[in-house]
């Protein structure tokens, strides 16, 4: 057993407290501490994937207690990239903060900012439904905190609204576990992989109420249509940088479906056979276009790129319901760029709202910085809508390319395409109104030029873009790496005999790998 695993949450909970013990007072140190944590967690993160890479399946168990009595966590290809994406954007998030001054205007932001990386590194990591449940717990109360940093009516009233909706679906992942342990005795991923084969067909109502239930969960989660409604606003009131580190929250949904639903209750199930299919692709088709409705109808910036987001989940959620090993691995790749996009797209939108009262679309003086601002905006807003050549475009075609065989083709091209024209629409009047039509606008005489944002700020948003292209230039070997993740989904058989038969040994290589 390697102890290595356990590190992508143990730090950040060690970080968090530190800080507010022994740093509340000094902002300083509080910076110099959250970004040693998380260069840490890169380091660490990066290590766990290397492993990970030629199939092997790391397991750690808490206090030696073997499964499925005690509690494990698990690093595969999946969990370890989630793990690796989730440490590199919260670092370019915190620089941000710091550039910004974000981390100032309020209490704790570093140590809630610190819980929020523990929450998310153990919701990838965890081997249990019950322990996947508390981690979305301790992500919701430091969301929370994060949201309603600094301040303000606005904030609060979409900080409740937040709770509440992610309270009813906190409620209904009790249910779900209530009724999945009253089923099988286990909550276990493994142990139930194993255990709902052995289910009666004929006694299957039970568990198909479950797995009904934590796939609305998990809905609530991915911000999927009928169910996104406490995403736009906030989403749009949080601090910009709180936003951008929330583009990986969604991603968590999804990642909850992939596991669940390849591993536990897998398409072949016949005690869940067609529960996937029968209302996940509608829903994902409907909030992609949703989001680029909303692209074009929106009448503020971070409304424009929240409804983007919405719209970027539609896609994900599009492809993962296709549910073949081919459209999985097409669903990882776009989950990357659509994570990167849009933590960039939120952070731009902070640097825009710098120099303007407000973030309303109407024309109103050029800023300090406004042509750099521009072009951050120009790039991220071409890769978020799928226009060539950055990663956007390769994920939309490795989108339409695993829906080609199946009988939604019609349904999904049509969708894809016309959503990303509006959606193309969408960004270029509000790229026109903010920085080209500011040109006709004067000044007031008393009215000083806002200064640009700090450098620190620039670096932040130009790492996210970098890493943007770094994304396309390598989408061979990167969409590689995700086929074979894909295919070690669809054959868990190693994932449950390390959980399960082989406890205390270090690693199990994927057999064939």
């Amino acid at each position: 057993m390697t102890h290595w695993i356990v590190l992508p949450v143990l730090l950040p909970a060690l970080v968090a407290p530190f800080i507010v013990l022994a740093a509340r007072y000094h902002i300083g140190i509080q910076r110099v501490f959250s970004v040693a944590g998380v260069l840490m967690l890169i380091a660490i993160a990066a290590g766990l994937a290397w492993q990970a890479s030629d199939g092997t399946i790391t397991l750690y168990q808490l206090g030696d207690w073997a499964a499925p009595f005690g509690i494990v966590l698990v690093g595969d290809r999946l969990s370890t990239i989630m793990v690796l994406l989730t440490a590199v954007l919260g670092l370019m998030v915190l620089l941000y903060a710091i550039g910004s001054g974000w981390d100032e205007k309020g209490r704790h932001f570093h140590a809630l900012f610190q819980f929020q990386l523990m929450g998310i590194m153990g919701a990838f990591l965890t081997g249990d439904l019950f322990n996947l449940f508390v981690f979305f717990e301790v992500l919701l109360i430091a969301s929370y905190g994060l949201m309603i940093h600094s301040g303000g009516n606005t904030r609060l009233r979409a900080g409740v609204q937040y709770v509440l909706f992610n309270l009813i679906g906190s409620t209904l992942f009790l249910f779900a576990l209530g009724a999945i342990y009253a089923e099988t005795g286990t909550l276990n991923m493994a142990d139930l992989a194993q255990r709902v084969t052995l289910i009666d067909p004929s006694e299957t109502v039970g568990i198909r109420v479950a797995a009904v239930l934590l796939l609305l969960v998990f809905a609530i989660k991915a911000a999927l249509v009928p169910l996104h409604f406490w995403l736009p606003s906030s989403y749009a009131e949080a601090p910009g940088p709180v936003a951008a580190l929330f583009a990986i929250m969604t991603k968590v949904g999804a990642y909850a479906i992939i596991r669940v639903y390849t591993m536990v209750f897998p398409p072949e199930l016949e005690a869940t056979a067609g529960l996937h299919g029968a209302w996940l692709l509608p829903a994902a088709l409907i909030s992609l276009a949703i989001g680029a409705i909303g692209v074009l109808a929106a009448r503020k910036l971070d409304r424009l790129v929240t409804f983007a987001v919405i719209g970027s989940m539609g896609m994900v959620m599009v492809t993962i319901s296709l549910f073949t090993p081919q459209s999985i691995a097409a669903a990882l790749y776009y989950i990357i760029h659509s994570t990167l996009a849009a933590a960039a797209l939120f952070l731009i939108a902070d640097m825009v709202r710098s120099g303007r009262t407000d973030l309303r679309l109407v024309p109103m003086p050029a800023v300090a910085g406004a042509v750099l601002t521009a072009a951050l905006f120009f790039i991220a807003a071409i890769a978020m809508t799928g226009l060539p050549p950055l990663s956007g475009f390769l994920g939309k075609l490795l989108v339409l390319d695993a829906s080609f065989a199946t009988t939604a083709m019609s349904w999904v091209f049509a969708v894809v395409l016309l959503s990303s024209l509006v959606n193309v629409v969408g960004f270029s009047r509000a790229g026109s109104i903010l920085f080209w039509k500011s040109k006709s606008v004067e000044r007031p005489a008393d009215d000083p030029l806002p200064a640009a944002p700090a450098t620190l700020s620039y670096v932040a948003v130009g790492g996210l873009i970098a890493l943007l292209a770094v994304h396309t230039a390598f989408a061979g070997p990167i969409h590689g790496y995700m086929t074979t993740t894909s295919a070690q989904l669809f054959a868990p058989e190693p994932y449950i005999s390390t959980v399960l038969e082989t406890p205390g040994k270090l690693s199990t290589p994927t057999e064939g790998q």
